[in-house]
């Protein structure tokens, strides 16, 4: 059983950049993806981005790219998002969350990922 637990949330004005973790524990031998979701006040959880373990290989919804960054360091057991230019729109609780190969193709769809994180949160003030 994988147990997900996220921090570096924080406070940050917009333009600024912050750098989100995800330690991982447990055992990984049934994760092939991991990914980071968001889920502001009012509004369904959506999915960041997505990273294939073994490659490194990510895919980002368009409102991120070029902002964000999804990397990984497996000797570290962490998974991290990095976000730079940062928007009032992206304020949110951010999840991380993990999924095995049953979809053997990047998917942001939430209910495709089985373990996730409690969340950290993310204030951008304009």
């Amino acid at each position: 059983q994988v147990q997900l637990v996220e921090s570096g949330g924080g406070s940050v004005q917009a333009g600024g950049s912050l750098r989100l973790s995800c330690e991982v524990s447990g055992d990984m031998s049934s994760t092939s993806f991991m990914g980071w979701f968001r889920q502001a006040p009012g509004k369904d959880r959506e999915g960041v981005g997505s990273i294939f373990i073994l490659s490194g290989s990510t895919f980002y919804r368009d409102s991120v790219k070029g902002r964000f960054a999804i990397s990984r360091d497996n000797s570290k057991n962490t998974l991290y998002l990095q976000m730079n230019s940062l928007k009032p729109e992206d304020t949110a609780i951010y999840y991380c969350a993990a999924r095995g190969d049953d979809n053997p193709t990047h998917t942001l769809k939430p209910s495709s990922f089985r373990t996730w994180g409690q969340g950290t949160e993310v204030t951008v003030s304009s």
